[in-house]
């Protein structure tokens, strides 16, 4: 995996492939999907959250000393690229309900060949150039919205690319390639690498519009 990114994390699960299954299924309901959808991020939540920075911790169970790690979720931003992102987002919040939350619009043009992403607003906490970030969209496809949520995060509110960790439940191969050559230095936690995009830009054999499934506006 790191020859399509050198810092891309993919959580080992087996309740992951149950419940991919159950999401990239045609016939799966939209109310059943974000049933499924919910529990597949809420995992993918907690393996992102535990890519955050760590520090020694020496405590005392009931029985005896232990030593683990803490993980510093107190200097964080979690951002959700809107809509879809919007969904993830709230499994991070399940998990950590304070923590500062950003918002980015963007839109790909799906009357482009291209489909390339088109930027229209953002709103992101005080003082977020020093916190450490969650960036949440569940598709990495051609990297578009990837890149014009990263470079507004950067060039926009001046947070450190390193301190950018990119969620997402499926990715492929052409957006991971994109990402590599644009920013290395981004930590990608995603839940399944597929095998690539159709014409049309959608990843196969992926599950299709996941806002649109998820949010119930299928056509």
């Amino acid at each position: 995996m790191s020859s399509l990114h050198p810092k891309l994390v993919v959580p080992q699960s087996k309740a992951l492939i149950g419940l991919f299954t159950k999401l990239r299924d045609i016939n799966t309901s939209s109310k059943d999907f974000a049933f499924y959808a919910r529990r597949a991020m809420r995992i993918l939540a907690e393996e992102a959250i535990a890519e955050l920075p760590t520090t020694h911790s020496a405590i005392q169970t009931p029985c005896s000393p232990f030593e683990g790690t803490h993980i510093d979720t107190d200097n964080l931003c979690a951002v959700s690229i809107i809509r879809s992102g919007d969904a993830l987002l709230e499994s991070v919040r399940e998990c950590l309900p304070s923590v500062a939350v950003g918002k980015i619009l963007i839109q790909r043009n799906e009357e482009s060949k291209e489909k390339e992403a088109v930027f229209y607003y953002s709103k992101m906490p005080p003082g977020v150039e020093n916190m450490n970030v969650l960036l949440c969209d569940p598709m990495l496809a051609t990297g578009g919205s990837a890149k014009a949520a990263i470079d507004c995060l950067v060039e926009k509110y001046h947070v450190r690319k390193e301190r950018i960790f990119f969620v997402n439940m499926i990715t492929c191969p052409e957006g991971l390639k994109t990402m590599a050559e644009d920013y290395p230095e981004i930590k990608i936690i995603s839940a399944c690498v597929d095998d690539g995009l159709n014409e049309e830009k959608y990843i196969i054999p992926g599950l299709g519009d996941y806002g649109d499934r998820f949010f119930n506006t299928m056509e």
